[in-house]
């Protein structure tokens, strides 16, 4: 009897000691039900979707959205020429919507950059307006960056410019947005930024383009950081935004492994602070690859993940809201012959296991959305048509 009670005493402590165990595998938690349907929900966020494009708008792509006071405020690359964009279209320049989130209805636009505009303290010179991203620096003011860019004739520079909410206007006047790197304070242009990168081992052909705030931006611990991009250059990121909210620090490139064009990667941080960044790939097998690590400095080799098996080169998408990571792509499959025709958006609790919550599928597009969340409420925008126009909505 003596040695049965030994044994039971001995098996208990045993289960306990397992079940501490910081080894032992725990169940992932589950975030959708089990009849959940991905392509069900997202028809229904189609169906709330609404044009902010200008009417004179016939091209358009790749927004930027802050929402305060009930209003959203969303930048995006527009022409009035032709569908989709081009950095060598002079004609390609910055506008802002200026939406009400209650009825979803525009109640301005406003142009923030063009080519060869005249403001009080400079003037922009020729070429494209490209890529905006917005947010709040204050209470009253938000601050819209921008690329200005002539491919093959000058280097592009990214400038910023503010928008006072009291008065409803930009500020007449354009500052150069600047970047910091071991070497040195310099304007926020391709070449520094490309020679910081071949310093640590970046191989590939320098552009004098393409430098964006490709996903941007994000707060951890007090502070600010953004995805830097070289579209062209295939050239990657993390840079940590100053308390004067004009100088871009780069923290760590990541551009491996070398023979892939790696670009337009979304950033963020995993439970245990660990920073994964997930990779659109431009050429090769065209699938997304992800990153890790451990500082922001020093990052893995990118390789693949077996929840994202045939990715298309877009931008991709890393959000976290109310503790729940949301991760969007782009499918290769296309909808009766249309690219970037699907759009998927994973979520998960803890960055690792994943669970398909939305699948986009539309012959007129989905591709390039943005995130935002406002009063517990997720918005978001994307491009649709041949980048024609700019819809915005409610995801949930």
């Amino acid at each position: 009897m003596k040695q049965i009670i030994s044994l039971t005493l001995a098996a208990l402590l045993l289960a306990l000691a397992v079940a501490a165990s910081p080894t032992q595998a725990q169940t992932p938690r589950k975030l959708l039900p089990a009849n959940w349907d991905a392509k069900q929900a997202a028809d229904r966020v189609m169906d709330g979707l609404v044009n902010i494009s200008a009417p004179q708008v016939k091209g358009a792509h790749d927004a930027g959205i802050v929402i305060v006071n009930d209003k959203a405020y969303v930048v995006a690359i527009c022409n009035d020429v032709q569908p989709g964009e081009n950095p060598e279209w002079a004609f390609c320049y910055v506008s802002m919507s200026v939406v009400n989130v209650k009825t979803r209805t525009v109640e301005k636009f406003i142009p923030v950059a063009k080519s060869e505009q005249v403001f009080e303290n400079e003037t922009l010179p020729s070429g494209a307006c490209f890529v905006p991203r917005i947010f709040g620096i204050n209470a009253r003011t938000l601050r819209c960056f921008f690329a200005s860019e002539a491919p093959k004739l000058r280097q592009a520079q990214v400038w910023f410019t503010d928008f006072n909410l009291q008065s409803g206007a930009f500020e007449n006047r354009i500052h150069r947005a600047k970047l910091k790197m071991a070497n040195g304070v310099f304007d926020m242009q391709p070449k520094p930024f490309y020679d910081d990168a071949a310093a640590h081992g970046f191989t590939h052909e320098p552009k004098d383009y393409g430098l964006y705030l490709i996903d941007a931006f994000k707060a951890f611990d007090g502070k600010t950081y953004a995805v830097l991009n070289n579209f062209a250059a295939g050239q990657d990121a993390l840079a940590l935004l100053n308390p004067d909210m004009d100088t871009f620090e780069v923290l760590g490139h990541y551009n491996e492994p070398h023979g892939l064009k790696l670009t337009e990667s979304a950033v963020n941080r995993l439970p245990d602070s660990t920073w994964m960044a997930i990779c659109r790939q431009e050429g090769g097998n065209k699938n997304y690859t992800f990153t890790t690590s451990k500082d922001g400095r020093t990052w893995t080799p990118g390789e693949h993940r077996d929840f994202v098996p045939n990715g298309g080169s877009s931008k991709p998408t890393f959000d976290r809201f109310k503790g729940v990571y949301y991760l969007g792509w782009q499918e290769s499959t296309r909808i009766a012959g249309v690219g970037r025709s699907v759009f998927n958006i994973e979520v998960s609790a803890d960055g690792i296991n994943w669970e398909r919550k939305y699948r986009f599928e539309s012959a007129k597009t989905f591709q390039y959305p943005t995130l935002c969340e406002y009063k517990g409420t997720i918005y978001l925008t994307v491009t649709q048509g041949q980048k024609e126009r700019i819809m915005f909505g409610k995801l949930e």
